[in-house]
């Protein structure tokens, strides 16, 4: 009997601790448009940094990517979350200069750029810097 109600009490714990678990956990956002924002001031590999982890703190979006030398922010959101013009705000308060340059679904982005929201062009063979196919790891 004793064991019974040791038992009882173990489940009920692990329940209660998976409740307060998932309402601790962030569900990713999912991008169901694109927010193409043109930004000025970026100079460095920081800039870029900055304006990601800055805008990936926003409910609602679901992946970043800076163009640095271009000066676009590429950002991939959920429109029921989240609108372009607080994108652009959330970087300018990070102290650059932003604005909303164009807004499309991720199916146009798709067809204009050949890739993802937030997927990396691989290089065609290899590591890129050696030519090979089997990842070297150094650039000779």
């Amino acid at each position: 009997m004793k064991k019974n109600i040791v038992n009882a009490v173990l489940v009920l714990l692990a329940a209660l601790l998976l409740s307060v678990l998932a309402f601790h956990v962030r569900i990713g956002a999912t991008a169901d448009s694109i927010a193409v924002l043109k930004t000025t001031g970026m100079t460095c590999g920081s800039c870029s940094s900055k304006i990601s982890q800055a805008l990936e703190t926003v409910k609602g979006v679901a992946v970043t990517e800076v163009d640095l030398a271009g000066g676009w922010v590429i950002v991939g959101y959920d429109t029921k979350e989240v609108k372009p013009e607080a994108l652009a705000a959330k970087v300018s308060g990070t102290g650059f200069g932003s604005n909303v340059h164009v807004v499309m679904t991720p199916e146009q982005f798709r067809e204009i750029t050949g890739r993802n929201v937030g997927q990396k062009d691989a290089p065609a063979s290899g590591c890129g810097g050696c030519g090979t196919n089997g990842g070297c790891g150094a650039r000779q």
